[in-house]
């Protein structure tokens, strides 16, 4: 049952991410319900079938009978920290370099607008993403229009962070 390539949780986390990296956002997202474990456990009976944390990243879900829908070796930090790098990097297009963070989402179109809190070292940043694509125009919500921080426009499209204790106000607009 364990790490054998159809089941460990790592490696169904690096399918979503090549999904997401391909900027094919309706297979990313329709792939994540499976592996989170939120949705292993939204109904009495899916919580006697899963038997596990529903909080928790389990390591494997069983497939066979009589365990099949079972998770099993939770806490494993390894795969809650795939799982992390995945909904924040791949899909919500945040990512750190240096003291630069950029922006690259895999959004559905449909979504109008999410936000992040995000802290670099003592330093709060509130970020809204308004996505003003169109929701018909095939776009996959990975173009940065604009980023404003603290009301100045950022023209590399970037939010290049100072930890000044400050609380930062960022709108980052996503379009063509």
């Amino acid at each position: 049952v364990r790490e054998n390539g159809r089941q460990f949780s790592h490696a169904g986390i690096w399918v979503v991410m090549a999904f997401a990296a391909q900027k094919d956002f309706l297979k990313a997202w329709d792939l994540l319900p499976f592996l989170s474990p939120i949705h292993h456990s939204k109904t009495p009976g899916d919580v006697r079938k899963y038997r596990v944390e529903p909080y928790a990243i389990a390591s494997d879900i069983y497939a066979a009978p009589p365990h099949t829908g079972r998770g099993g070796w939770t806490w494993y930090t390894g795969s809650a920290g795939w799982m992390y790098t995945l909904i924040l990097e791949s899909l919500l297009g945040v990512r750190l370099s240096g003291n630069i963070l950029t922006f690259k989402p895999c959004i559905p179109m449909t979504w109008r607008s999410y936000q992040i809190d995000y802290r670099y070292r003592s330093t709060p940043y509130h970020i809204v993403v308004k996505n003003s694509r169109p929701p018909w125009s095939g776009d996959t919500g990975s173009s940065v229009r604009s980023i404003v921080v603290d009301g100045i426009d950022q023209a590399d499209k970037n939010i290049h962070l100072v930890d000044d204790l400050e609380v930062h106000q960022v709108v980052v607009d996503l379009g063509e």
